[in-house]
């Protein structure tokens, strides 16, 4: 997928906001289903509404949302208005910044809160406490104020922002020279055989569910950027295992789609299919249990607990660690007294 392009069309004054090609296997479908797949937070409703009123366009013509894609076809999205994620509101969100000096801040963020705007989700992020909060924010590469990094919405923990163009280089480097350290701990499903070990799988966006990534390999292994993840089992808790997940890169979803791909999906993470029951019994008392598990903590289990990184000024490494948040730490316990139940 091309995100968003800011420039303005300047043959009819639209703004695009999204292009997609269709790949050459693609068989015919409605474009309102395709895109369903392809767009964050979009609902048929909202595609429809949008060919009706002569948004969408496949290869330059714009098309009702019965229009069938075929392979080849460049479908672009276009709007009177620039996209929302351009147009940065500040607003006065309480954040828990856990240190601050006059380069940088550490933000331990909650679950449900999005890093940065998109589709679906143009206030109450992260980026719009934050120019609120301060002033003069660096733009990354990608325009975005003050981010070195990102976690997913439904993953909670902690995140470095840089106050000014030094700090932001500075940071971007250690990211991209693998010289932060940044711990992960997950609940996955299954009982993982090794105690430790490293995945190392190239990640790429899935050819046919563009909100999901996957790994590729073999001859397709270039359709997919180099990820390696070092994983290390802390607690065997019966049909699931709470692990620590080391991050050597840092691609989209790279702790999700690595656990997947050896098997051990993370807990509750529904992008991925773990909010379905993926081990255990056939009893309806296991089901329901697993369930009362989904409620106390309603996404993926999945927490930024450790971040370490050189400070630009000082020289000085820092290493912060938070708690695991209370829904993922009440699910654990549920684990500990069903396995301890299981084995009286």
């Amino acid at each position: 997928m091309t995100d968003f392009t800011p420039e303005q069309d300047s043959d009819d004054d639209l703004y695009e906001h999204y292009t997609f090609t269709a790949e050459k296997g693609q068989q015919p479908l409605r474009i309102d289903k395709y895109l369903m797949n392809f767009i964050e937070n979009a609902t048929r409703n909202k595609i429809q509404a949008a060919a009706k009123n002569g948004s969408i366009y496949v290869n330059d013509v714009p098309v009702k949302s019965n229009y069938k894609v075929k392979p080849f076809d460049v479908i672009r999205v276009l709007f009177e208005h620039p996209p929302y994620e351009n147009l940065l509101t500040p607003e006065n969100i309480s954040l828990n910044i856990v240190y601050e000096d006059n380069d940088l801040l550490v933000v331990n963020k909650e679950a449900g809160m999005v890093v940065h705007p998109g589709h679906g989700n143009y206030s109450g992020t992260l980026i719009n406490a934050l120019i609120y909060h301060f002033d003069n924010l660096p733009n990354n590469s990608s325009n975005r104020p003050g981010l070195v990094h990102r976690i997913d919405k439904d993953t909670s923990g902690l995140l470095v922002i840089a106050k000014n163009e030094e700090t932001m280089t500075h940071l971007a480097k250690q990211f991209f020279d693998k010289t932060s350290e940044r711990e992960y701990v997950a609940i996955v499903w299954g009982n993982m055989e090794e105690d430790e070990g490293t995945i190392e799988g190239n990640i790429g966006r899935h050819p046919k569910n563009r909100l999901q990534n996957t790994v590729f390999y073999g001859d397709d292994e270039d359709k997919g950027k180099p990820a390696v993840t070092h994983y290390k089992v802390l607690e065997r808790l019966g049909y699931v295992t709470l692990v620590s997940c080391k991050l050597e890169t840092g691609r989209t979803h790279q702790i999700r789609v690595h656990m997947k791909h050896i098997g051990h999906t993370l807990f509750n993470d529904e992008r991925y299919g773990g909010e379905k029951i993926l081990k255990g019994t056939t009893f309806t008392k296991y089901k329901q249990f697993v369930e009362n598990c989904f409620k106390i903590l309603p996404r993926q289990a999945l927490h930024a607990k450790t971040l370490g990184f050189t400070h630009p000024k000082t020289g000085k490494f820092m290493r912060f660690d938070s708690e695991i948040p209370q829904d993922m730490q009440q699910c654990i316990e549920k684990w500990r007294h069903y396995v301890k139940h299981q084995e009286m």
